[in-house]
């Protein structure tokens, strides 16, 4: 399973960096294959140890002191794939690149009158 999550104390800050990078802290020293990009965190495993991760989270943030997290998740569960979040991108750089290999060149127009 592939989880793209974000999450974030609510609280009387309007900066959260530092309880973001708590929890990317965590991700990280989870094992887990990872990213972080501006807005989520990527990490791939099996279904109980991503959740596991995810509810780790949300109480890491809740102990920090924060009130109430906000989260979003977004799941691809696909049972007997790994590597997704590797292959993934692997598969639509490929596509990318058969694209612009096949597509002809953009025709152009004769005759049109210059402006």
């Amino acid at each position: 399973m592939i989880a793209a999550f974000s999450m974030s104390p609510m609280g009387p800050s309007d900066s959260v960096s530092a309880e973001v990078a708590e929890v990317v802290r965590l991700v990280r020293a989870s094992g887990l294959p990872n990213e972080t990009n501006a807005m989520f965190t990527l990490v791939e495993g099996p279904v109980p140890e991503v959740f596991d991760l995810m509810q780790r989270c949300i109480e890491l943030l809740l102990e920090r002191g924060a009130p109430r997290v906000a989260a979003t998740i977004k799941l691809d569960v696909r049972p007997g794939h790994e590597d997704g979040l590797r292959s993934k991108l692997v598969s639509v750089e490929a596509a990318l690149e058969r694209d612009a290999t096949e597509r002809p060149s953009s025709p152009t127009r004769s005759g049109a009158a210059g402006g």
